[in-house]
This record gives C-alpha cells, sequence and structure tokens, in this order.
C-alpha cells in the first residue's frame, strides 16, 4: 500500500511540473514577443516611424501671423490650420494644473508611459479610463493621426504611440511636451493650438486665462468636436466637462473645494472672436498684405536654403508691421460712429417717394438700365456663370430670380447682416446705395503706416478705398498748385489775388476750349490773400494761380510727392479732376509735414521664419522734393483751412452747429474741441460724389474719403454731401481718441518753423462764413471750401 502511495504522489509532482514549464515558456515567449514587436514598431515594420529629424522639427502646417507695431497679433494667414505656436513660459499656471489633474496625474513621474495607468486600463478593459499619457498623445496628434476601428491595427498603432511617447520624452523636457501638446491641439472654430483657442473663445492671450477659462479649453481635449461651446452646438456639455476638470483639479489639490463650488456655478462666460480672414480688425490692410507677400514669396532672392518657396499659410512666418492696433481700432470705430447716422440720412433722402431712381441722382430710367447692365456683366456672378458655359440670355435670366441671402445692413448703428430673399439685380442695387469710406494714417516723420481702413465691412465690401480705389480729389488737390506757385514764384501767403473771374483762353496750355472757372459762392468781388483763398477754396484764385505757372509744373510737383496716378497737364486739374487714391493723397501731404521730404509708406518693418531668422528687413526710401521753407509755407496756408475755413468746426467753438441744424444729426461726436495745431483741406467733387478731408499734425497725417461706388449715387444737396460733412466727422473722432490716448505720443504741438524762413506769413486767415449753404455750378468741378 505504501509503495502505491509514493507512485501518485510522483506522478502529482511531474503534472505540477509541466505546468510551471508551460507557465515559464508562454510568459517568456509573451516577453519576447513584446520585445520582438516593439522592436518591429521600432524598425518602421507596423508603419513609419520619425526619426530623430522628425522628431526634432515635427511636421505642423503654421500660419503666418501678422503683428502689429505695438506687439499685438492682427491676423493670420492659413488653410486648415490656424496654429501659433507659444512656448511653455507663455502658458499660465492654472492650465498646466488642470491639464495634469485631468489628462496625466503622474505626468512628471513616468518616462512617457503610465504603468500602473495601462494594468488598470488593462484590468478594468478601459472601464476606469484610459491610460494615454500627455506624451501619448502628443504622439498620437504629430505622427499617428487617425484611430483605426480595427482592433488589431488599433493595437499596432498603439504600440508605435508608446515607443514615440518615449523617443519624445528622451528628446524634449516635460515643460517642452505640454507646451507642443496644447500648441498642437485643435479646439475647433479655427482654434488650432492653445493660443489660437485662447483668442477665439475669450478675446486673450493664454497667459491671460483665469482658472475657469483654462478649465474649459483642458475638458474640450476630451473631444473638441462633441465639447463645441459655441451657442447651437453643446455649451451645456462643455459646462458639465468643464466642471469635472475643476473637480480633478480639486482632487488633486490644485485648488481648494470652496474654489470649485464657486467656479462651477458660473457660466462659460465666452468673448466669441472668430479668426477668419473677413473678421476681425485691420481686414483691408490684411488682404493688401497678402498681396505684399505673395510678392515677396515669389522673388528669387526671397527662397528657402533648398530652393523652394515660403508658403504663406503653413510655414509660421511673422510679419511685423508698422500698424498701430490701437490707432486701427480708434480709426475703426470712428468710421462705425460715423457711417450709419450719415448713411440713414442718405436713405431718408432716397425713398422711392423723393427719388425715383434712388439711390441714383439725376439719372432717367434708360442711364439707370445701362449703369446696372454694365455693372451686371462686371460682376463675379456674371464671370462664373459665363465660365459655367451659361449662355447670356441665362445669365439674365439668373438675376431676376428671388435667391436667399445675407445682407449688410446698419441696425442700430451697428454693422450687422440680415437674412432676406432678394432678386440679385435687386441686391446690386442694394449695395450700390451704401456709402463707403476710406482711411490712412501715416506717421510722416517715418513713412510708417498707422492705421488703414479701406471700407467698413469687408465680408460685403472687398473692394479697397485706401489703394484699390481711385476717386477725383476735388479741393485737395489745391495744395499742390499752391505749393508749386510758391515753389516757382515765392508767393506769400500773406499775397492779394482779385476774386473776378478768369478764363483760361484755349490752346495756351494744351486745353482745347477756354476754361472758365466760378466760385462756389457765386462771389467775385474783392480780394483775398491766398492763405484766405484756400480756407475759403476760391476756385478763381487756384486758377489764377494755374495761369502763372500752366499745367505741366504742377503734374511734376505731383509726381514728386508721390501720385503714380495719371494726371492730365490740363488747367481743369487746379481743381481736383484727377482720380487718386487715399493712400498717395496721404503720401504726399507728408511730406509736407515731413519738411519736404517725401517718404514712400512704410507697411512691413521686417519678416522672420518660425525660428527667428530676419528673411526681410525694409529699407528706407526718401527722397527731397521740396525745401524746408516751401513745405513750412504750404502747411501755413492749411492751417488757415482748420482755423477759417471748412476746417473751423473741427475747434471748440460751436456757433456755426448752432446756426446748422441740418448739420447735427450726423456730426458724431462734436464738438470736437480740438485746440492744438492743425493743417488741412476739404474736398468735395461735382454733384458731391466724393468728400475727403485731409488733415495733418507735426507726427501723424490722415486722408478720409467717402463717397458710393458709383459717382451717379451722391447727396442731392451741398449741406450734406461736402467733405466737410462726409470725412472730416471721422477724422475729428479718429484724432479725438488718439489724443485721449497718452501713450500714443500724438503731437499736439507746432509745426517746426525754418530757422531761415524768409517768405512772410504773418497773415491770418479770415472767417468769411460757411460757404456751404450755396449750391454748386453745374459746371463746376468742384466746390469745395
Amino acid at each position: 500500500m505504501a509503495k502505491k502511495k509514493t507512485t501518485q504522489s510522483k506522478t502529482e509532482t511531474l503534472d505540477y511540473t509541466k505546468y510551471v514549464r508551460w507557465f515559464w515558456i508562454l510568459f517568456l515567449g509573451g516577453l519576447v514577443a513584446i520585445v520582438l514587436i516593439f522592436l518591429l514598431a521600432s524598425l518602421g515594420a507596423l508603419g513609419e516611424m520619425p526619426d530623430h529629424t522628425k522628431l526634432e522639427n515635427p511636421e505642423t502646417n503654421l500660419a503666418t501671423e501678422i503683428i502689429s507695431s505695438d506687439d499685438k497679433t492682427l491676423g493670420k494667414f492659413y488653410f486648415d490650420d490656424n496654429r501659433t505656436p507659444i512656448v511653455f513660459e507663455d502658458l499660465p499656471e492654472n492650465i498646466v494644473e488642470a491639464l495634469i489633474a485631468t489628462e496625466d496625474v503622474r505626468f512628471y513621474e513616468h518616462s512617457g508611459i503610465d504603468g500602473r495607468g495601462t494594468l488598470r486600463a488593462i484590468y478594468k478593459l478601459g472601464a476606469g479610463g484610459g491610460a494615454s499619457t500627455i506624451s501619448q498623445q502628443l504622439a498620437k496628434n504629430l505622427f499617428t493621426k487617425q484611430v483605426s476601428k480595427n482592433i488589431i491595427e488599433r493595437l499596432s498603432q498603439k504600440v508605435r504611440e508608446w515607443i514615440i511617447a518615449i523617443r519624445l520624452e528622451r528628446q524634449y523636457t516635460k515643460e517642452e511636451i505640454i507646451a507642443q501638446y496644447l500648441n498642437i491641439y485643435d479646439f475647433g472654430n479655427n482654434g488650432d493650438g492653445i493660443r489660437s483657442a485662447a483668442r477665439i473663445y475669450f478675446g486673450k492671450e493664454p497667459m491671460d486665462l483665469d482658472i475657469k477659462e483654462s478649465a474649459m479649453l483642458v475638458g474640450m481635449l476630451k473631444n473638441s468636436s462633441l465639447y463645441n461651446p459655441i451657442p447651437k452646438r453643446n455649451p451645456i456639455g462643455v459646462k458639465n466637462r468643464r466642471n469635472v476638470v475643476l473637480f480633478q483639479m480639486m482632487k488633486y489639490e490644485y485648488i481648494s473645494e470652496s474654489e470649485k463650488d464657486s467656479l462651477q456655478k458660473t457660466e462659460l462666460d465666452l468673448n466669441f472672436s472668430p479668426e477668419t480672414h473677413r473678421e476681425g480688425i485691420a481686414t483691408y490692410f490684411r488682404e493688401y498684405l497678402r498681396g505684399f507677400m505673395k510678392e515677396w514669396a515669389n522673388k528669387e532672392s526671397n527662397r528657402k536654403p533648398d530652393g523652394s518657396k515660403y508658403d504663406l499659410y503653413s510655414d509660421g512666418l511673422k510679419v511685423f508691421t508698422t500698424i498701430d492696433s490701437r490707432m486701427q481700432q480708434y480709426a475703426e470705430d470712428a468710421i462705425s460712429q460715423h457711417m450709419p447716422r450719415l448713411q440713414a440720412e442718405f436713405d431718408n433722402q432716397n425713398t422711392p417717394d423723393r427719388n425715383k431712381t434712388a439711390p441714383f441722382v439725376d439719372l432717367d430710367k434708360s442711364e439707370v438700365t445701362k449703369l446696372m447692365n454694365d455693372a451686371m456683366k462686371r460682376g463675379e456672378r456674371w464671370r462664373i456663370l459665363k465660365n459655367q458655359g451659361k449662355s447670356e440670355k441665362q445669365i439674365r435670366a439668373s438675376f431676376e430670380k428671388p435667391t436667399d441671402m445675407r445682407v449688410f445692413k446698419w441696425i442700430d448703428g451697428k454693422a450687422s447682416e440680415v437674412d432676406t430673399v432678394m432678386k440679385p439685380i435687386d441686391s446690386m442695387r442694394y449695395y450700390k446705395s451704401f456709402l463707403r469710406p476710406g482711411m490712412m494714417s501715416m506717421d510722416p516723420l517715418t513713412g510708417h503706416v498707422k492705421a488703414w481702413v479701406g471700407g467698413m465691412n469687408y465680408k460685403h465690401f472687398q473692394y479697397d478705398m485706401v489703394k484699390q480705389g481711385a476717386r477725383q480729389v476735388g479741393s485737395t488737390f489745391k495744395p499742390f498748385v499752391y505749393a508749386t506757385a510758391i515753389d516757382q514764384l515765392q508767393f506769400s501767403p500773406c499775397d492779394s489775388f482779385p476774386r473776378t473771374q478768369i478764363t483760361i483762353e484755349a490752346n495756351k496750355y494744351g486745353n482745347p476750349e477756354p476754361w472758365t472757372v466760378k466760385n462756389s459762392d457765386g462771389k467775385y468781388s474783392g480780394k483775398q490773400t491766398l492763405k484766405d483763398a484756400l480756407a475759403s477754396s476760391t476756385n478763381t484764385v487756384t486758377a489764377r494761380l494755374m495761369n502763372e505757372i500752366g499745367p505741366q509744373p504742377v503734374v511734376e510737383m505731383a509726381k514728386k510727392l508721390g501720385i503714380t496716378s495719371e494726371i492730365l497737364p490740363v488747367p481743369a486739374i487746379a481743381l481736383g479732376t484727377p482720380d487718386i487714391s487715399v493712400y498717395e493723397m496721404v503720401a504726399a501731404y507728408s511730406t509736407f509735414a515731413n519738411k519736404g521730404v517725401y517718404n514712400k509708406p512704410v507697411m512691413v518693418t521686417r519678416i522672420e521664419d518660425k525660428n527667428g531668422t530676419v528673411l526681410y528687413q525694409f529699407k528706407p526710401e526718401s527722397k527731397d522734393v521740396l525745401s524746408e521753407e516751401v513745405a513750412y509755407v504750404t502747411v501755413n496756408l492749411m492751417e488757415g483751412v482748420t482755423q477759417a475755413g471748412s476746417g473751423k468746426r473741427l475747434r471748440h467753438n460751436s456757433d456755426w452747429l448752432a446756426k446748422s441744424a441740418v448739420y447735427k444729426e450726423i456730426m458724431t461726436g462734436y464738438p470736437y474741441e480740438l485746440k492744438n495745431p492743425i493743417a488741412g483741406k476739404t474736398g468735395t467733387t461735382q454733384n458731391q460724389s466724393d468728400g475727403w478731408f485731409m488733415g495733418m499734425v507735426p507726427n501723424l497725417v490722415t486722408g478720409v474719403w467717402v463717397g458710393a461706388e458709383d459717382r451717379a449715387a451722391h447727396f442731392k444737396s451741398i449741406h450734406y454731401g461736402q467733405g466737410a460733412s462726409m470725412a472730416l466727422p471721422i477724422w475729428g473722432l479718429y484724432m479725438k481718441a488718439c489724443y485721449a490716448d497718452k501713450t500714443l505720443d500724438v503731437s499736439e504741438g507746432k509745426f517746426e518753423k525754418p530757422s531761415n524762413l524768409k517768405i512772410d506769413i504773418n497773415c491770418e486767415a479770415r472767417d468769411e462764413g460757411d460757404l456751404g449753404g450755396s449750391e454748386q455750378p453745374e459746371d463746376n468741378v468742384d466746390v469745395d471750401f
């Protein structure tokens, strides 16, 4: 019996040994398999793996950033990725704490893979939460991208992520990994990366985010497509997710329980500001800059070291501009304040019962039809349908078909959009009924452009009236005539000329017919000093100067002042017949303020690549145009305009306003109460189609134009249609805001007088009354004062 038991015991012992052997075989085999899988994965057998170079320089699309002179982001250029990376030092402590508490609480303890988290995820089959570390999530976002639905492919992808995460930990510090992860993540709504997200959702730089704002953005990391905070998407879900992050921060003692409770009760408090090419600040300037950058990138001398062109939309360039974000905002605000009121009066004068051809004035039905037909053929809709092979009959029919559309409208003084149903032909006429502005502001001493507003709403009015558009300049051209006369004949502002009518005979200056000039007030008696004549914009005196010097020297003067638009050398240019852009006019006037030295306008100071290497540095382009004496005397003449002419409404004296109730509604912000020296000139063209004001102080020159798309759309009366009512208020509002901001240091002092001034300037412009009450003679080009 005993022997039998011993045999049985040995058998049981042998069976146990077999199991142990199989256990070790499987265990060691599993380890070898895992090692082999990781080895194969690291060699790229399971999919492409990034080498050292790619780890060091991950391929991510970076937006080109447009930076103002006061170091603010004006906008970006991008296609799909609106990403501007920042370093760890630019992140607030609260967002780092929220990230670690929610996504990877042992982040500073592991080397890319959280062993405890991985075992927990395996044991609970993922029910206890995922095991991905921040490093693994970065690896996925940078290199493996989409999650596969196939379990084998997903496991293979996971192995690759582990290996890449470990390599990232070796390549970068923990802080750099956090910064990279937040930079690479897509927060939705063009919020690529933490910087774009902070600006889009809260209008802030990341460093300025508070705890609840940081918690919301970290909450979105779970799934920004699902957790989208904008209205009509999932703001409730985002708030709940934010509160989970706040709970995690409390759990790991980054905030107290009372802080958590208090913050969880708050709303999201979004300040949603989409960063698109058609919205935001300085939209017209940004569009000009797009063309500038494309031209720059196309030059052979501006290529990358490998010979390829820089990509404006993905290479992460930084473009440093001269635009001052504060002044740009003041300029846009001035337009937004004045234009709705001016438009309201324009609309009031163009109701169907008052004007059957509104918004056009003095046109018959056939002329309006021709104007609309011409506009139709120039339009984008016509071009697109033509390219699609549509016949002219089909295209015309499409303009008569009611269509759903969103159109621009001023509502309660604010730029808005409204949904409507309208025929395309009617929408064309609707948009032609809007008055539009153009405005540019420049430092004459450096040529740096400080503000650029090409219109009131880029989304709906994309034609830039600063540089693209050129319009008749009216009396703002007269200082060029005066400057030429002073330069050639040494006239003084105190020299007197008769106001009597003058006729320049035919063929004297290539004029085919005799040219007789009329004054807008219909008065021709007496004499005026040049200072009085420019202040009241007396046409006959300007014509006498033109008769003395001839048109060719004036044209040459304008060209030296930077005017590139075509100017025919005929006497009529004295009254402002040429079409010139705001851009050219501001640069020309700046020459007077800069003691006769022309500075070509500068918009870009330098361009850097994503690593900070300077690729472009601007070189000033200057030239002497006038003597310091002639420039100063011309400025002195224009000071008379704001002392006694149409520009006097910039001053504190409001007597004229009390007598002219017609102006009260559109003179927004009056009185401007500007008491410092100001030189300037208003301009009003034929039939009040264009209103101008050019204004100067010693270190800032600003030009404003207002008018409709078509010259046939204009005010009937000069009361509203003059430059002093259409354009000057924008200048006044802008300058008032600039002066209120003491950080800008806009000059309130006098223009510097030359030490060797020989020309007599000791006379004051006389106030001859508001000449704007008289109507414009039909054959007169300019009526301004």
